[in-house]
């Protein structure tokens, strides 16, 4: 009888678990204040999503960049995850940057915004 009631809350535990649904917030953000013609890192934050699965892609002129890394997923005790893909790039006048985040059948782009 045990056996079967600890299954059971399991069962009920992962299943809650599994319904949790959260849409991810993103920022896009320069590490160096934006400037054209210098070298700097762009960085695309993602967080407060739910579940994991999830894709993110660095773009210039909707082009995915080459060179990107992620970091690892991480998790908060709400199980609410996170995580950070960044690129070097060097930005030019007249190119767009930013970060197309793919969730649950949503895809989204968002801008980086340079600091001129």
């Amino acid at each position: 009888m045990n056996s079967i009631l600890t299954s059971f809350c399991l069962a009920v535990l992962l299943v809650g678990v599994n319904s949790i649904h959260s849409a991810p917030k993103v920022q896009v953000y320069s590490k160096l204040p934006g400037q054209f013609d210098q070298p700097n890192v762009l960085l695309c934050y993602v967080s407060n999503f739910h579940p994991p699965d999830i894709k993110i892609t660095m773009l210039k002129d909707n082009v995915e960049m080459p060179g990107a890394t992620q970091t690892d997923l991480a998790f908060e005790q709400s199980w609410q995850f996170h995580l950070t893909k960044s690129v070097p790039f060097t930005p030019q006048a007249g190119e767009k940057y930013a970060c197309r985040v793919q969730h649950q059948g949503n895809t989204k782009s968002y801008s980086w915004e340079p600091d001129m």
